[in-house]
């Protein structure tokens, strides 16, 4: 009977192979790195499902991002100390560029922000706040990873705006949706 190409086994003990064969343990700070990014694509794709159909922009943004992101994980499974970054794997000054661009757009047709802004408001919204926090927990392992592994600047840059970006797509959200945010009650009342 032939084997499933879905499970291997190799990983059965607590280890995994990165990108060129070199086996770590499951808990490196490597593999969380790339786990986070992977998590959040999947927090992404759920969000592009949730976009109001007046923002297609956005969603194609979206897509592309998820692609980066495949490729981000592929650039921190790469021990570039043992193994050459593939080219796939690499993040341009452009893309960042692309993100600044949206960031702006987005940000001179919203409203100046009167305080800080609650999770909420509609779905997608919220969503893209769940994105913003994991994209945020992202930076943080790739930072702690960048302490013992340099990681390619430009791939922190792209995380950082990514998470602008996602702050300021939520409060697109529900601004299309003709809904109102929900603001920090400094009181608690």
């Amino acid at each position: 009977m032939k084997k499933s190409n879905i499970y291997t086994g190799t990983g059965d003990h607590g280890e995994t192979s990165l990108v060129g064969g070199k086996r770590v343990a499951k808990q490196d700070i490597r593999l969380e790195a790339y786990g986070t990014i992977d998590e959040l694509n999947a927090h992404i794709g759920l969000l592009r499902t949730l976009l109001p159909d007046n923002m297609p922009d956005d969603a194609h943004l979206l897509l592309d991002i998820q692609h980066r992101l495949f490729s981000i994980g592929s650039h921190l499974a790469t021990d570039t100390a043992d193994t050459a970054l593939r080219e796939a794997s690499r993040i341009y000054p452009e893309e960042v560029a692309r993100l600044e661009q949206r960031i702006d757009r987005l940000d001179d047709a919203l409203p100046p922000l009167r305080n800080f802004v609650l999770p909420g408001g509609t779905t997608a919204s919220a969503q893209a706040h769940v994105c913003r926090t994991v994209c945020r927990r992202a930076e943080r392992r790739i930072c702690d990873l960048h302490t013992t592994h340099p990681v390619d600047t430009l791939l922190l840059q792209y995380i950082n705006r990514l998470s602008d970006y996602l702050f300021v797509l939520s409060r697109q959200c529900i601004f299309s949706e003709k809904k109102e945010e929900i603001y920090w009650d400094k009181g608690c009342k």
